[in-house]
């Protein structure tokens, strides 16, 4: 039992410096930078923002109750996450879908310019034509009026025309009328299936050359500024996490230490780890192996 204890030791020592030289959040997930509040794991990033977003086999992703859905980019500028849901139709593909929702309490919603439009709509019993009083409505009091063009651009490209749908059918759903839950349920909507636009890249006529995706705003805390102690750590190369049971900040650097300030001091962990890489470990390793033998005797 000595023996084996030693042996464990040994082990131990001649591993520490990769262990302590290990970060356990990253600053990016594939092609992704990854900045607070977003983390690449448990303990990374902020916590309201940890269940929602997280990095798997290098592919950022979004996750609501109605399924999860991949990152395309985040523009940290702007507090705007853009996801695209495989399951959407754009001009190039059109396919059912079941339709997209936030949870009430993700702390994100949807950016301004965000366009949804439901595509081959019942117009006869979908409750997007009829008015409060339940009577079918010629101004559509759920679709935007202005969107007429768009679902009719929509309806031009090669692979919605083939199935041959009225334009009538579309309609331009603005995210207000999604409701408090942020749900837009298409079997409830009486939609086969959407389009989320959001953004025309400047080619307005032409929707083969639209940017489809999701647009999510998101907001750091109630006064949506940025921390200061986040914003110090990430200068320092080190990435911002939390931990303990009440998610106290904590600064997670290079190295694999974590700090609740900053990595400024990291050059001195990183010099420790070299020392103790290049000359006292040879060492320590030599007279654990003497006592090892001495301990078989």
């Amino acid at each position: 039992m000595k023996t084996t204890h030693l042996l464990q030791t040994i082990i131990f020592f001649f591993y520490l410096p990769s262990l302590i030289s290990s970060q356990t959040c990253k600053n990016t997930c594939g092609t992704i930078p990854i900045k607070y509040p977003f983390g690449t794991g448990t303990g990374c990033g902020d916590p309201h923002f940890q269940p929602y977003v997280y990095c798997e086999n290098g592919q950022l992703n979004f996750k609501t109750h109605t399924g999860c859905y991949q990152v395309s980019s985040i523009d940290y500028n702007k507090n705007v996450m853009y996801i695209s849901d495989t399951s959407m139709s754009t001009c190039a593909c059109w396919q059912p879908s079941k339709g997209f929702s936030l949870d009430w309490n993700a702390p994100f919603s949807f950016q301004d310019d965000t366009i949804f439009a439901l595509l081959d709509c019942s117009v006869d019993s979908s409750p997007i034509y009829k008015s409060s009083g339940g009577e079918n409505n010629s101004s559509f009091p759920m679709c935007d009026n202005q969107g007429a063009e768009i679902c009719s651009l929509l309806y031009s490209c090669q692979a919605v025309s083939r199935i041959d749908l009225p334009v009538s059918t579309c309609c331009v759903y603005a995210p207000v009328d999604l409701g408090p839950s942020f749900d837009m349920d298409l079997q409830k909507l009486k939609c086969t299936s959407y389009s989320s636009i959001h953004g025309f890249n400047g080619q307005f006529p032409n929707p083969q050359g639209w940017n489809y995706g999701i647009s999510l705003k998101y907001k750091f805390n109630f006064n949506n500024d940025y921390p200061i102690v986040c914003d110090n750590c990430e200068k320092s190369h080190g990435v911002c996490g939390y931990n303990g049971p009440y998610n106290a900040f904590s600064c997670n650097c290079p190295t694999g230490v974590n700090t609740t300030t900053d990595c400024y001091l990291g050059p001195v962990w990183n010099n420790s780890i070299q020392i103790i890489s290049g000359k006292i470990r040879p060492f320590f390793i030599f007279f654990m192996a003497w006592l090892f033998i001495v301990a078989l005797m």
